[in-house]
This record gives C-alpha cells, structure tokens and sequence, in this order.
C-alpha cells in the first residue's frame, strides 16, 4: 500500500507531540538543567518537524497531482505469490514468538527459514540443508559467542 507522503507525515506529527508531551513528566536531575527528558524531546522535535514537512510535501504533491490518491495498493498486492509469502513472513514470525521456548531456538530456527527459503524460491533439495547450516551457525555466534541464553525446549539437555 502506498500512502500519501502528508497521512506519514501527520502520523510522524502526532507520534512527535505525544513523545514530547510524554516527556514532560520525566523527573528533574537536582543540580542539573539536563535532565532524562531532553535527549528523547529533541528526537521528538526533530520527528515532529520532519512529520510537518512531510504533511507540506504531501499536500503539494497531491495538488500538483490533480488530487491524486491518498492511498494505494502497489501492484504486487495483486499477485498471490507475493501475498503468501508476506502472509507467511508475518506467520514464522508470530510462530518464532509462540514457539520458541517449547520447541528451542533451533528447531523454531529450521522451521523458520525452510518456511521462508521455500516461499521464496530456494531449490527445494536446499531447503532443509541449508536452513540447517544457517540456524546452527547463528546459535553459536548468539550462544556461544555473544552469551545470549536461547531456549533449547526439546533438545533440553543437549549442549555443545
């Protein structure tokens, strides 16, 4: 779907005066005119003002335009292939956070990417190999090497 540059830019807008509103009820440092409020208020600014330029851009376009549109569908959205492979990029994921402490990290992370390198269009005799390969080795650079703690659901007991 694509939207007009003004409907991001009024979100970004509204996202920016809601932060910088927010903020306000961050605490005081005492003996200090820097406080825990002002890093995220200049993000905040800085994202309302962008969000205000976009609105501007997105007015003037649409005019020189004719009044065009303010959303429309790409022409993939068309096209069932490229539906059911965002449909299934959306789906490993929420299966990856339902999943993974049941089943493990790596049989979650074979699952994941044969899915994904089946729908879009990996040779199937590589599939399973490679999925292997890959999820092992981002195990052991997350586990072993960075000390992230994933899960080993079925596989509870097996370390290497």
């Amino acid at each position: 779907m694509k939207l007009n540059d003004a409907v991001w830019g009024a979100l970004l807008l509204l996202f920016g005066i809601v932060v910088l509103v927010h903020v306000q009820s961050f605490p005081q440092m005492p003996g200090q005119h820097v406080g825990p409020a002002l890093f995220p208020g200049i993000v905040a600014a800085g994202l309302a003002a962008c969000g205000a330029l976009l609105v501007l851009k997105g007015l003037a376009t649409r005019r020189a335009a004719g009044g065009a549109e303010w959303a429309s569908f790409a022409p993939w959205t068309r096209d069932g292939h490229y539906v059911l492979a965002l449909l299934l990029t959306i789906g490993v994921n929420v299966f990856y956070i339902y999943f993974a402490d049941r089943l493990g990290f790596i049989v979650t992370g074979v699952v994941y990417l044969a899915v994904l390198f089946w729908v879009f269009g990996v040779d199937r005799r590589w599939l399973l190999p490679i999925a292997i390969v890959v999820t092992l080795v981002i195990h052991y650079a997350f586990y072993k090497l960075l000390k992230v703690p994933l899960p080993w659901g079925i596989l509870q007991g097996f370390t290497y």
